[in-house]
């Protein structure tokens, strides 16, 4: 038998023993638990989903956002960050140079159109013709003229880099064609921008639904012992068995998977240092999300690495996840619709302060992006309201990454303990539902 033989002979052993291996069967079972789609089955439901998006939600965002029209343009590979929400599921960026416009008429509906001589997916019919009129601006300037909108709108905004999207050298163009009795109409598109981007329609918040659950469902394989073996499995093996993980489900992170650990010795505070090994009684922590679908999770969990004798974790850590619980059902209390972000953090701290809890809330809006636009509720580095971000008010059907951290001294460890958590929620009808149960109780792996 000859070496290539040989050789492509142990490739097909390896690949059998891959395709039957436990591993390769608990991916596939959690793909069909979880109906994790084909790339084409998620083409037509992304598809589905801006469809239902731009009848649902245009209209009426334009009429309160007081926008007559909204344009949008981009050149390939270096888009908007809100037009690739808008592109079909088969577009992965701009075409040459791609221009997207939502017309508000006058009966109230939305005409979406597109400045290219070919439709744009489903929502974006074709509206120009390139052979009566060979250049792509004055078509769009023509098309302008015949809406005669007295509120232009552009994506320029000085809070959300999100909504700001339109380069200089597009904007320099823009105006360039466009007649002077228009340049005074044009404004910031920052409110339509945001609300489009913040709002959730009822199909997506089933999907985030599941994506949350797959999400917890990871970090719990991940803190087993199917993956953790104390004494020999170290920080930075745990960050890429995320990430390995995500990769097999065909999925992918948003940001990289941290994993960070705390122990009762002095010198080891709150550590991510990925060569720490993993010991009994150390208190992990995760930080992780997933992007499916165009949506995003964001999700931080704890666990507990058992000691020998031990069957639960102390009481006092236990203790300690139930003021960072306290602390989460504080915050949700103060989430009402058409205040601030800003008051919703001010009357949080205040109520926790005066709990006795040390808190730290950073909480953000999730969706197309993982720290997305919308109603900012602090920064880790900002706890005493955030400018622009914060001021935003509270609107429904929008969803969050209640994020926060409380500091708990421990008299066991001599030092205080950090409770960072995470959970990806939904403010609907003037309540914040979470998109799966939430950590009450700590994960716990056990002593091997």
């Amino acid at each position: 038998m000859s070496k290539i033989n040989v050789f492509k002979g142990l490739w097909v052993c390896v690949f059998l023993i891959l395709a039957n291996s436990p591993w390769v069967y608990a991916e596939q079972n959690l793909k069909k638990e979880f109906n994790i789609l084909s790339m084409q089955d998620r083409s037509k439901v992304i598809d589905e989903i801006l469809t239902k998006r731009v009848d649902q939600l245009m209209p009426q965002l334009m009429k309160d956002s007081n926008i007559d029209m909204w344009i949008l343009i981009s050149r390939e590979n270096n888009e908007d960050a809100i037009l690739k929400t808008l592109l079909p599921a088969t577009w992965m960026g701009a075409r040459r140079r791609t221009i997207l416009v939502f017309s508000r008429m006058e009966d109230g509906t939305v005409k979406a159109e597109a400045m290219s001589r070919y439709d744009v997916g489903n929502v974006f019919k074709k509206a120009w013709d390139k052979d009566s009129q060979p250049d792509q601006m004055l078509a769009l300037v023509e098309l302008i003229q015949s809406r005669d909108p007295k509120r232009i709108a552009l994506n320029q905004s000085e809070h959300y880099e999100i909504a700001d999207g339109l380069v200089a050298t597009e904007r320099d163009l823009l105006f360039s064609y466009l007649p002077n009795k228009y340049h005074n109409r044009v404004v910031s598109a920052e409110e339509l921008a945001v609300s489009w981007l913040e709002t959730r329609i009822a199909a997506e918040v089933e999907i985030h639904k599941n994506m949350v659950a797959l999400t917890k469902t990871i970090i719990r394989k991940g803190f087993s012992n199917e993956v953790i073996r104390p004494r020999k499995t170290t920080v930075g093996d745990l960050v890429w068995w995320f990430r390995d993980e995500v990769n097999a489900l065909g999925l992918q992170t948003w940001f990289q998977p941290s994993i960070r650990l705390q122990r009762k010795y002095k010198n080891i505070a709150v550590s991510e240092d990925p060569d720490l090994i993993i010991l009994p009684g150390d208190l992990l922590h995760v930080d992780f999300g997933i992007t499916y679908l165009r949506l995003n999770t964001d999700i931080q969990q704890h666990a507990y690495v058992l000691k020998q004798q031990e069957k639960q974790a102390p009481k006092f850590i236990t203790n300690a996840l139930k003021i960072g619980n306290q602390l989460q059902d504080i915050l949700t209390s103060h989430f009402k619709q058409g205040i601030s972000g800003n008051e919703i953090l001010s009357r949080s701290r205040e109520q926790a302060l005066l709990s006795g809890i040390k808190p730290m809330i950073y909480s953000h809006p999730i969706g197309y992006h993982g720290h997305a636009a919308g109603t900012t509720i602090g920064k880790w580095d900002s706890q005493y309201g955030v400018a622009g971000e914060g001021d935003r008010l509270l609107h429904n059907d929008t969803a969050y990454a209640i994020e926060l951290n409380a500091t708990v001294y421990s008299e066991e460890w001599q030092k205080d303990i950090m409770i960072m958590l995470e959970e990806n929620a939904l403010f609907s009808r003037g309540k914040v539902q979470y998109l799966a149960p939430r950590q009450t109780e700590l994960i716990l792996v056990n002593y091997k």
